[in-house]
This record gives structure tokens, sequence and C-alpha cells, in this order.
């Protein structure tokens, strides 16, 4: 049923665009997934916004997350249903991986989270839990402005490590990376800003407060 749903509003919303049929395919299989696995909160506002934004404005990302599924399929990877099911996410134990020691999200789909140990249980849901949240809100602007800050970060980080004689990975990586206004986001709200392993290279002041509310609430059982 939701994965019929999913496939209407994708396909309402890719008509505007000229791309009803191609859209209605992801919608219908993010809703036919997440429906299986129970992500949604139904019960609250944020579940059915989640929802809707999957399946129209953030359908880029959502379609980019079908594409973790699908690694962390072929690996076989554990699918942590603890911290998946009415949360508005999928969490699996390794799948995709974009950076070594680094969970990954895209999308809706959170990879490399372990055993789901309560120190990952923290980051994914005060840090990745963001992420997932940033892509709904930017939609096809997300990966357009994340990747175009790495890209320019990895331009000034490489003009001031060779300029002012600084260690050029950790200044291009400080740059690109911890920088970027998105990851700026995420760290603040877990708590954790300035990240311990590039205090010395970015700004003290965090983005926004962290709020230990911001944690997804317990699934209900």
């Amino acid at each position: 049923m939701l994965g019929a749903a999913g496939a209407a509003l994708a396909g309402l919303f890719g008509t505007v665009l000229g791309f009803a049929v191609p859209l209605a395919v992801v919608g219908g299989l993010n809703g036919f997934v997440s429906g299986w696995r129970r992500i949604y909160r139904w019960r609250s506002p944020s579940g059915w916004l989640a929802f809707v934004l999957d399946s129209t404005w953030a359908l880029a990302t959502t379609a980019a997350a079908l594409v973790g599924h699908t690694i962390a399929a072929a690996q076989r990877s554990p699918y942590l249903s603890a911290l998946s099911a009415r949360r508005d996410r999928h969490v699996y134990a390794s799948g995709l991986r974009l950076r070594r020691g680094f969970l990954a999200t895209i999308g809706n789909v959170i990879n490399g989270a372990g055993a789901g140990t309560a120190a990952t249980r923290r980051i994914v849901d005060e840090h990745e839990h963001v992420h997932v949240w940033q892509a709904r809100w930017f939609g096809p602007l997300f990966p357009l402005l994340y990747g175009g800050w790495l890209l320019a970060g990895a331009l000034a980080g490489t003009l001031a490590g060779l300029t002012r004689r600084r260690r050029l990975g950790a200044t291009v990586d400080a740059w690109s990376y911890y920088r970027n206004p998105f990851e700026w986001w995420a760290y603040s709200r877990e708590g954790r800003w300035p990240p311990p392993r590039a205090a010395a290279a970015v700004w003290r002041r965090p983005l926004v407060r962290a709020r230990a509310a911001h944690r997804a609430p317990p699934a209900p059982r």
C-alpha cells in the first residue's frame, strides 16, 4: 500500500517536471521498502512530512538512497531495525562507506552503524539523523551544495596549506569537510563542536545549540 502511495505522489510530482514514470518508480520503491521496514512515524506529523518529502521534493536523494539499499543488500549487511523502525530512516551495520571510520548517510539511508552500540546510537540519532533531514529539506539542492563545498573547500585548503606551510592533508580536510556548513550543523547538534580531529582548524562557535531532545524517540512497542 505504501509503495502505491509513494508511486502516486512521486508520479504527480514528476508530471510537473516531465519525469513522471522514473520518479514514480523511485517513489514506489522507497514506499515499498519503507513500508516493509516500518520506518515512518505515522503517529507524528514528522513521519507524514518525511514520507511526503521523500516522495516529492527529495526524490533525488531518495533515489540515491536506493543505491545505499542495494549496496547493503549486496554486502549482506545486517539491517538495524532497532535504529530504524518508526524513526523515519533506514540504518545498516555496514554498506556504503565514503570515508574510513565514518558513517555514511545518503537520503534516508544511514550506512556503517556497526553493532549499534550506545556510542554509535548517539551519533546516528544526533548527527546522521540531521543529515537525513538536511537531504529532505534541501532536496535536489543538497548534493549540489554539499558537493560544491567539498570541491571549493578542497581548493581553498590546498592553497592555504601550500601558502602557509601547513600539513596539506589536514588543512584540506578541515576546509572541505569540517568547515562544510552541513557538517558544522550536524556536529553542533550532536554537541561535539569543534570536532576533536579539527579543533584547531575550525571556528569555535557552534552553528546551532545541541539538544538531547533531538534524538529520535524510542520506537513504539
